[in-house]
């Protein structure tokens, strides 16, 4: 893993023992924040920036800040520096590169002249990230083909990817986009891409599209859901492809889950579909990217509830090269439609922490709540590394099957994998000793990767649940209800956790064994997104408002 090198270098003389060893400095502890700052550090951007979502290829949200409020309001202003409308419904977002915010909305507050605020779009947003000013919009028409491909009112369900003068993000039409950051207020037309509808200010400079439902024939479902990052001039995308309108036929199993892309001209170097007719509903879970014991590895989560990790460069024949993949379900859970069942897709992103990769379960949050399951994995090894295989009544491996791995009533049976990667599991635990294991001490379904640092991990979960685990060992130390659903990770600043809820509160505790809540800040609404720091700045929003918070002078 690329992380900024603190050896030091001891020269010891021992005289008359020349089989003494040099006394050895411990290593450093692993510091998350460090890896943000030297990723963004080789990027074309300001040293303290945003540029994708967790900061880095690794996702873990854990921004560096100094003086970060603990306490702001929205109505009298304090440490609101400034606050900017949004659509009526926001998930994505924000990044800020170079001077600019970058918000993935819909079109209730109508930037753009020629779209009122009654026409439904997918926008992408940007703003001047020092006052909040509108500076330009991506607008997207909604698909013809309706809900099963572009949900009404969703917007853009992708955060941005940004590099110098260039930003990445999947539209709400399935399309790869490349922007001109400047838009057209550097008085030019970027191409190839020549065929804007309009070149006003007010619009976005297309420098380059890929449709993905054209080019590679994927249907993807509900909405599209990539959160931009890349490796060198290598984008990685999850094609959102899944279900049709029925939730049971997959339109396109041959199409593409994932894809590898050059970032400055589109083209692709190399797909794979793996999850194939075992797609449960879509495939919403953006990858990570990390060097993991000397091998750079791309990790998605494939909406058949496993993970891949694949070679940076694929085959050299358009094709993906895996080098493992992990079961995130006991092979008896079953999926049922609606979320009644036990196995789940994955919606939140992989993390990496420390050379060890950490997976939620979850589904759809239309599904409601359910179990779920935290996972720490060893990416050192290969092949299947789940922590269960299925065997049948005769003791012969099951294939891979979508609605349930082993059916105990045929005689089939899940026996521990000896290659297994896992090295911790948690889905519940006696915490207060009764013998009995109580809704409070579980793990729900989650749609947030975690937030890790000093070695505690911090995730919310989809019913209300806020949970503080040893990631190292999987020791729980805390929970603490927040009474509503979380939708974004939490973020660890300053020694402290940030966690936004669905009711529009933003609890915040110290990061520790412990559990210490210091405030909760209400923010009118719902918070569908994750808390970011960047250049000192607190951004948070709620469906409607992005705040830039600050300590004012």
């Amino acid at each position: 893993m690329r992380r900024l090198s603190l050896l030091l270098a001891i020269v010891v003389t021992i005289a008359g023992d020349s089989s003494a060893q040099p006394p050895r400095s411990p290593a450093p502890p692993y510091d998350p924040t460090a890896v943000i700052l030297e990723q963004v550090a080789e990027m074309d951007i300001g040293p303290l920036d945003w540029p994708m979502f967790g900061g880095s290829s690794l996702r873990n949200n854990t921004p560096y800040g100094a003086i970060i409020p603990t306490h702001w309001d929205i109505e009298t202003g304090e440490n609101i520096l400034w606050s900017a409308a949004l659509g009526s419904q926001t998930y994505c977002g924000p990044t800020v590169a170079n001077g600019k915010a970058y918000i993935g909305t819909n079109n209730a507050s109508g930037y753009v002249t020629r779209y009122p605020k009654d026409i439904d779009l997918g926008c992408l947003i940007c703003f001047d990230a020092e006052t909040g000013e509108f500076l330009w919009q991506h607008s997207n028409k909604k698909l013809p083909t309706g809900r099963v491909h572009d949900w009404p009112d969703q917007g853009v369900g992708s955060i941005p990817l940004c590099d110098g003068d260039r930003l990445w993000y999947v539209s709400n039409r399935g399309c790869v986009c490349c922007l001109d950051a400047e838009g057209f207020h550097d008085g030019e037309n970027d191409g190839p891409y020549l065929s804007e509808e309009s070149e006003l200010l007010e619009d976005a400079d297309i420098v380059w599209e890929y449709d993905m439902m054209a080019e590679l024939g994927i249907s993807q479902h509900n909405l599209c859901c990539w959160h931009g990052t890349a490796w060198g001039d290598t984008l990685f995308i999850n094609t959102c492809n899944g279900v049709d309108e029925s939730h049971i036929n997959i339109p396109a199993p041959n199409a593409p889950s994932f894809i590898a892309m050059n970032k400055h001209t589109a083209e692709v170097l190399w797909t794979d579909k793996s999850p194939g007719i075992n797609i449960l509903h879509g495939q919403w879970c953006s990858p990570a990217i990390a060097e993991l014991g000397g091998v750079p590895q791309v990790i998605f989560g494939g909406g058949d509830g496993w993970f891949y990790s694949f070679t940076i460069e694929g085959d050299g024949k358009g094709n993906a090269e895996l080098l493992w993949k992990f079961d995130g379900n006991p092979k008896e859970t079953r999926f049922i439609l609606g979320g009644r069942g036990t196995r789940n897709e994955t919606i939140a992103p992989p993390v990496v922490y420390d050379g060890l990769v950490y997976l939620v379960m979850d589904q759809d949050p239309e599904h409601g709540e359910g179990n779920g399951h935290v996972w720490c994995i060893d990416p050192t090894k290969r092949g299947d590394v789940s922590s269960e295989l299925a065997i049948d009544a005769d003791g012969n491996e099951i294939p891979h099957r979508r609605i349930q791995a082993v059916i105990a009533a045929d005689g089939e049976r899940a026996i521990p994998n000896p290659n297994s990667a896992v090295v911790w599991h948690y889905t519940s635990s006696d915490l207060n000793g009764d013998g009995t294991i109580a809704w409070e001490e579980e793990m729900h379904r989650s749609l947030s990767p975690p937030a890790i640092k000093d070695d505690l991990m911090v995730v919310p979960d989809f019913s209300g649940l806020v949970h503080c685990f040893d990631a190292k060992t999987g020791e729980h130390y805390w929970g603490y209800d927040a009474f509503s659903a979380s939708w974004g990770s939490a973020m660890i600043v300053e020694g402290k956790v940030y966690v936004a809820d669905e009711e529009g509160d933003v609890a915040i505790f110290e990061l520790s064994r412990e559990m210490n809540l210091l405030a909760e800040v209400y923010l009118e609404n719902s918070v569908y997104s994750t808390p970011i720091v960047a250049n000192n700045v607190l951004y948070v929003m709620n469906k409607d408002t992005l705040f830039a918070i600050a300590e004012n002078e």
